[in-house]
């Protein structure tokens, strides 16, 4: 039987989109790859140079397009906005790009005929809710990156501290993609053993200050990045590629990602990431892990935050 193709477009082929399309690619997530942006010569320039590779990596179609070629596609990824600043924050980027935000959803919802809609473009939560709201697509079908790369990162600080294969340490970042996250220690193990019990078996110091400082580290790095190299594309082209997968896939995995929450732990009305289950459908359900009421207390807080700026927004 002749297997189904499968089609992804990525609206902007700046550093994210064009290192998120190199990591479908070398994956071979899809059958079909399109690249959209207002600067069409940018989009079939990095069409081509990643479709040049393809004879070593398998059959695949890469190529530049416009909003009509989102018609048919099973996930569209929108990386397209204003580059962060140095010393700009993410929530910074609100108003600048919330207005690009709607040109492109307007554009992509004149084709629209079915797919998710991944948001990666910053600041990633409030544009996860507008493009929602934008759209009216059911709940789930618009989602954002969130906190996957942060989590990521928070796994790879705690291996460092560890020795353990970060791939064997389980926890989670939650709440907004930016500098009101909250890291989860409550409900981060390896193999079943909570971190703090397991740091203190194994004589590894995890006190109050290097908690502090491994926040701080994941919080900080995107700008510590851009500072040394004007831009971060890499670390989230992975996460996209690894987010595209599981929605194409169908297979039902957990990730980090934002969606507009609708009275988990008491937050409505704002896109926020918590522990979800992905696939083909989008965001199929938002899961609850157990917290502290401290935990708790900031995650609430993360959401104040991300609706005074979605008021100045709307």
């Amino acid at each position: 039987m002749k297997k189904k193709k499968s089609k992804v477009a990525i609206i902007g082929a700046g550093f994210v989109g064009a290192a998120s399309a190199y990591a479908i690619a070398l994956k071979k997530i899809c059958s079909e790859l399109v690249l959209i942006d207002v600067n069409a010569d940018k989009a079939i320039g990095e069409a081509a140079d990643i479709a040049h590779g393809l004879p070593f990596l398998g059959s695949m179609d890469v190529y530049a397009g416009d909003y009509s070629c989102v018609r048919d596609c099973d996930v569209i990824v929108i990386t397209a906005g204003a580059n962060r600043k140095v010393g700009e924050t993410r929530l910074d980027l609100a108003k600048k790009n919330t207005s690009i935000a709607k040109g492109i959803t307007e554009s992509i919802m004149k084709y629209y005929n079915g797919g998710v809609i991944l948001v990666v473009a910053n600041p990633v939560d409030i544009l996860t809710y507008m493009i929602s709201k934008w759209t009216g697509l059911p709940s789930g079908m618009v989602l954002g990156s969130g906190t996957t790369l942060d989590t990521i990162r928070f796994r790879s600080s705690l291996a460092s501290l560890t020795g353990i294969d970060c791939t064997n340490i389980h926890g989670y970042i939650i709440g907004e993609h930016g500098d009101s996250q909250v890291p989860v220690w409550s409900n981060t193990h390896i193999a079943g053993i909570e971190i703090g019990d397991y740091c203190r078996t194994n004589g590894i110091a995890l006190t109050d200050d290097v908690k502090k400082n491994i926040l701080e580290q994941i919080k900080t790095g995107g700008a510590e990045i851009i500072k040394r190299k004007g831009a971060t594309y890499y670390g989230v082209a992975v996460c996209v590629a690894t987010l595209v997968d599981s929605l194409m896939r169908d297979s039902d995995t957990i990730r980090t990602v934002s969606t507009v929450l609708n009275g988990e732990f008491g937050v409505s009305d704002v896109a926020l990431s918590l522990p979800t289950i992905i696939g083909s459908s989008g965001a199929k359900k938002v899961l609850l892990p157990n917290i502290t009421d401290e935990e708790l207390a900031l995650f609430r807080k993360s959401a104040e935050a991300c609706k005074k700026v979605l008021e100045e927004c709307k």
